[in-house]
C-alpha cells in the first residue's frame, strides 16, 4: 500500500507476525528510534523489503527525550565540526518541508551576558557562520539586538548581566510523534514495523542461500518469532553495543553514553516569551523553551554507566538545571515543588579517549561486524534523514544490490500532508473558528493539529460534541476519540505509549496524564483482554511511572528506589 491511512492495531498483530515469518527480508532493522524509523522509511521507497523490530515501544529511548529541537547545533562551531551544522543546518528546512504540522519555525534568543560562552562579536560571528553554512534565507537570518530592546522583549532577563542579544531561527518539534510517523510512512510502502518485539539472537552468518535469521520475542505473549533476512541493522542507539554482542562481536566497546536530563516547569514560575539559549553557571548553555502553559529546561551532559533500562532524573540533576534557572534569570526562585514533570535520555556518543561528554563529537559512524552486521551510532535528531540515506547506500553496497538512489529529500511524510506551512496554519485557524462556540480551546485544537495533522478530522466528531453539555463531558469525549484513533492506527500496547509518546501529556500536561489513567488503562484491558493480574501489573508499572516523572519519589525524599 503506497498511500492512505494504514491499520496498525494489536487486532491484526498476530496476523502480520505470522505473514512476516514467512517473507524473506532485504533488511531487519533492530530499533524503532528516530535512526532505525528513518532507515526504514528510506528503504522502503527505494522498493527494499524492510521488516523493523523494537523491543519496547518506538521512539521509547532517546528518539523521545531529546530537547525536541531541529536545530544545526550553534556550540558544534566550538568544536569546529563545520560539516555536522553545515549537513544538519540544511536538513532543518527539509524536515520542516515534509512533516510542516510536527516541525515548526522557532526563533530562539541568545542573550549576550557578562563573561558569557559569547561575546556580541563572537556571537554575531559564529550565527553569521551557522546562517551561511544552513542556507538560512535573508529573512530569516540573525537580529542583532540592544540591550534595552532584550529586557523589552524578555523582561525576566538580569538588568546587571546583559549586554544585548540576538535572534536567530531553529525549529521545535515533537520527536517520537515524528518518530511514529516515519515508521507509519515506511509501512504504506514495502516497510513492516512491530514495537515490544525483541531481537533476542540472530543466526548472523548467512546460509548457502545468502539468508540469515533473526529471532524475537514478543514480550506480550512470549512467543518467539524466526525472520528471514539478507541484512541486518543494528540501529539501536545507547543499546548498540549490546546488540552486537548476539553475534559475539567482540571487539571494544565504542559508545560512551551521555546522560540528558529536561525539566518541566509551569509558565507561571518561569515566565519567559520565547526561546532562549542561555549560560548555565558553568560555562555549558541550556535551553528555556515555552510550550502549551509550560517552559521546559536542559539538558544536562554527564556520563552514565548505570541500567540503560532503569534511567531516571535525579536530585543531582534538578538542582543542576535549577541552579542554571535561577543564576541566570531574575525573577522568583525556583524550587524543586516547581518541578511538574522531567525526562531523561542518554546520548550514544563515540568514545574518543581523553575528551568529556561536552566534547564528544555527535557525529555518527558506522561499523560493519566481521557478520556483515550493520551497526550505526551517535548522530543527532536532526541528521536521521542523511543517517538513514548512508546506511541504506551501505547495505544496498554489501548485498551487491544496484543502488537506487534515496527519495526522502522531498517526500512529505504524513499520508495527508500539507503542502506548506501557511496551509498548516490556516487549517489550525479555521478548526479554532470552528469549534470555539462548542467550547473546545484554541490551544486544544492547536495541539490535536500539531500532534495528528490532518487526521485530526478523523478525531474531531462536531455531531458528538455538540451532543454534550459540560467541559468534562468534552474533555472525555476528545479523550476517547484519540484513543481510538491510537488504538486503530498506531499500535498502542501500554498506556504510557499514548500518555507519553502519541499525547506528550506525561511531559507537558501531567495533570491530564493522571486524570486520564484509568480510562486509558481500561481501554487497553479490553483491547489487549487482559486478566486481572496482568491488568493490575500495567496499572503498577503506569503509577510507577507517572510517580518518576513527577519526581515525586525525589519530592517525597526517597530517591534511592529508581537511582
Amino acid at each position: 500500500m503506497s498511500s492512505g491511512i494504514r491499520r496498525f492495531s494489536n487486532k491484526n498483530r498476530k496476523e502480520r507476525l505470522t505473514a512476516a515469518q514467512q517473507e524473506v527480508y532485504d533488511l531487519v532493522v533492530i530499533g524503532g528510534g528516530i535512526t532505525g524509523a528513518g532507515i526504514l522509511l528510506d528503504a522502503a521507497l527505494r522498493g527494499l523489503k524492510v521488516l523493523l523490530v523494537e523491543k519496547k515501544d518506538f521512539a521509547s529511548g532517546t528518539s523521545s527525550k531529546s530537547t525536541k529541537l531541529i536545530h544545526g547545533g550553534l556550540r558544534y562551531l566550538k568544536q569546529l565540526e563545520f560539516g555536522l551544522v553545515r549537513e544538519t543546518g540544511l536538513e532543518r528546512s527539509i524536515a520542516h518541508a515534509n512533516a510542516c504540522h510536527l516541525v515548526h519555525p522557532e526563533n530562539m534568543f541568545l542573550p549576550i551576558v557578562h563573561n558569557g560562552t559569547f561575546s556580541k562579536w563572537t556571537a554575531s560571528m559564529a550565527i553569521s557562520v551557522y546562517d551561511f553554512l544552513a542556507k538560512v534565507p535573508s529573512k530569516d537570518r540573525k537580529v542583532i539586538i540592544d540591550k534595552d530592546e532584550a529586557l523589552e522583549m524578555e523582561p525576566l532577563l538580569d538588568k546587571e548581566k546583559v549586554k544585548s542579544a540576538i535572534v536567530y531561527s531553529e525549529y521545535r518539534t515533537d520527536d517520537a510523534r515524528l518518530t511514529l510517523e516515519l515508521i507509519k510512512a515506511g509501512r504504506r510502502h514495502t516497510g513492516e514495523a512491530f514495537n515490544y518485539l525483541e531481537a533476542s539472537d540472530f543466526e548472523a552468518k548467512p546460509n548457502n542461500k545468502g539468508v540469515k535469521v533473526v529471532t524475537c520475542t514478543d514480550s506480550l505473549t512470549s512467543d518467539t518469532y524466526h525472520f528471514q533476512t539478507r541484512q541486518i541493522v543494528n540501529a539501536t542507539g545507547p543499546w548498540a553495543d549490546k546488540v552486537r554482542l548476539l553475534e559475539n562481536d567482540s571487539s571494544d566497546t565504542n559508545l560512551r553514553l551521555s546522560k540528558g536530563a529536561h525539566i518541566v516547569i509551569s509558565k507561571e514560575k518561569l515566565p519567559i516569551q520565547r526561546s532562549i539559549y542561555f549560560d548555565a553557571f558553568d560555562g555549558r548553555m541550556l535551553f528555556a523553551i515555552p510550550r502549551s502553559g509550560v517552559v521546559y529546561v536542559g539538558t544536562t551532559d554527564t556520563d552514565y554507566k548505570g541500567n540503560l533500562d532503569k534511567l531516571t532524573c535525579n536530585l543531582e540533576d534538578v538542582n543542576y538545571i535549577l541552579n542554571a534557572v535561577n543564576g541566570f534569570f531574575d525573577g522568583p526562585t525556583v524550587q524543586l515543588s516547581d518541578v511538574l514533570s522531567s525526562w531523561v535520555g542518554l546520548r550514544p556518543l563515540i568514545h574518543q579517549k581523553g575528551k568529556p561528554p561536552t566534547e564528544l563529537s555527535r557525529k555518527d559512524e558506522i561499523f560493519v561486524s566481521d557478520s556483515g552486521m550493520i551497526t550505526i551510532a551517535g548522530g543527532k535528531l536532526t541528521g536521521f534523514r542523511k543517517m538513514a540515506e548512508r546506511v541504506v547506500d551501505l547495505v544496498l553496497k554489501e548485498s551487491k544490490m544496484k543502488l537506487r538512489n534515496s527519495t526522502t529529500e522531498n517526500f512529505k511524510i504524513h499520508h495527508d500532508p500539507f503542502s506548506n506551512y501557511e496551509e498548516y496554519t490556516a487549517f489550525v485557524d479555521q478548526l479554532t473558528a470552528e469549534y470555539k462556540e462548542l467550547e473546545v480551546s484554541s490551544q486544544y485544537i492547536k495541539n490535536l493539529c500539531s500532534t495528528y495533522g490532518k487526521d485530526v478530522g478523523i478525531i474531531l466528531d462536531k455531531t458528538k460534541l455538540q451532543s454534550v453539555n459540560s467541559e468534562e463531558e468534552i474533555e472525555a469525549l476528545l479523550l476517547q476519540a484519540q484513543l481510538d484513533y491510537c488504538v486503530e492506527y498506531e499500535s498502542i500496547l501500554h498506556p504510557m505509549d499514548f500518555l507519553d509518546r502519541r499525547t506528550g501529556w506525561l511531559f507537558f500536561d501531567m495533570p491530564r496524564a493522571r486524570q486520564h489513567l484509568p480510562a486509558v488503562l481500561r481501554r487497553l484491558e479490553k483491547e489487549l483482554q487482559l486478566s486481572e493480574v496482568q491488568a493490575e501489573a500495567l496499572r503498577a508499572q503506569s503509577l510507577e511511572r507517572i510517580e518518576i516523572n513527577s519526581l515525586d519519589v525525589i519530592k517525597n525524599g526517597n530517591e534511592t528506589r529508581h537511582t
